[in-house]
């Protein structure tokens, strides 16, 4: 397709104007559109990379990516120092990249892709009613009932949360489901569900290998804090059902969690407890259904600066799993380090699929060695 030339040999874009051509150029949603247009020729390609309109429609399909700091482009094999890097293309790479798996259609639709619990806001018998047991698929767990308790509380206002990692750093999220329980043991089978859930997405702030995970009876309160983590996406508030059914909640759009992390707002309590009258919020499963983007897109916190770098890597594409552990003295470093990241997050995945949730102490993600770079 060639440009269009308008009064001899002067471009459309010359004919039209700088403002104007932005407008027009503002107008195509799809990153598919915009690639095409970059493609005509020369100038339309350098008008589409110094305005940066790659971003500014990533930006407008998921508002999240403006929380990050940096971005960077990872290759395979470490990047000649004889070729300089522009800034400007190397940014519609990524932008025109991320905008277009945000789009695509996924091959495994209304995937789960939690892997594990980071804590909850309080919890009233540890171990036997601990956050963990919101990951069983199963009611019933070694013939008891299988659901997380909240410490129990005398303002029905009181919020309560449980905060969960996902499979990879950066996933698209469609829908969180939530299932309330009830208590059959106790009289007139209460359900101690939640007046109302709002859901909080991003990242903990500190570099990898700071977050801990539930361990012990407090569940990690001081890992809970809000004031660990850079939340960015907040959804609306959702009512939630006093029903002992599985609830959907389907977000507004499709949320790009950057990170991994989900919070899930249980915002004040609806049960008392005969017993002590008090509110409790007892929750007996939490889904998050989406997709991963990773290894393509990997996320890092800065260290010692401590700000947010979003991760390109343009060579996982066309790869299969084999591909990626191969024995190569050639690749660089941080190619490395992140695909090592990538196996054993997907390891951890399978071996939650088969054999249920891990205590990640035990199997700790962030702790890469450089063995583990040709495993």
């Amino acid at each position: 397709m060639a440009a269009k030339r308008c009064g001899g040999d002067q471009d459309l874009l010359d004919w039209v104007g700088t403002d104007i051509s932005a407008s027009i150029f503002h107008l195509l949603d799809h990153p598919a559109d915009l690639v095409c247009a970059a493609a005509v020729s020369r100038p339309w390609r350098r008008f589409v990379i110094e305005n940066n309109l790659s971003k500014s429609l990533c930006l407008r399909l998921c508002p999240e990516v403006a929380t990050v700091a940096a971005v960077a482009e990872v290759t395979r094999s470490p990047p000649s120092p004889a070729v300089p890097v522009s800034e400007s293309e190397r940014d519609f790479r990524i932008y025109s990249n991320l905008a277009g798996a945000v789009v695509s259609e996924p091959r495994n639709p209304d995937v789960a892709i939690i892997t594990h619990c980071i804590g909850a806001s309080s919890t009233d018998q540890f171990p036997k009613e601990t956050m963990e047991h919101t990951l069983d698929e199963d009611y019933i767990v070694n013939f008891r009932p299988s659901y997380w308790s909240s410490g129990g509380a005398d303002n029905p206002d009181e919020p309560e949360s449980l905060t969960y990692r996902l499979n990879h750093d950066i996933c698209i999220v469609d829908e969180i489901k939530v299932q309330p329980f009830e208590a059959y043991f106790q009289h007139g089978d209460p359900i101690y569900s939640a007046k109302a859930v709002r859901f909080r997405m991003g990242h903990y702030k500190l570099p990898r290998g700071s977050e801990s995970f539930v361990t012990h009876k407090d569940e990690n309160k001081m890992v809970n804090a809000d004031k660990n983590y850079m939340w960015t996406y907040t959804s609306p508030g959702y009512p939630m059902l006093q029903e002992n059914v599985l609830q959907s909640f389907k977000l507004p759009r499709p949320v790009l969690c950057i990170g991994g992390v989900v919070m899930i707002e249980l915002l004040g309590g609806v049960q008392k407890q005969k017993a002590d009258d008090r509110y409790y919020i007892c929750i007996c499963s939490a889904q998050v259904k989406g997709r991963s983007l990773s290894p393509m897109f990997m996320f890092d916190i800065s260290d010692p600066e401590g700000y947010s770098i979003l991760k390109y890597l343009p060579n996982t594409k066309d790869l299969y799993a084999k591909d990626m552990k191969q024995d190569d003295t050639k690749e660089s470093l941080e190619w490395l380090s992140l695909i090592a990241r990538y196996n054993k997050m997907n390891q951890i995945a399978v071996v939650n699929a088969l054999m249920g949730p891990l205590f990640m102490n035990e199997y700790d993600v962030d702790d890469v060695s450089d063995d583990d770079f040709f495993e």
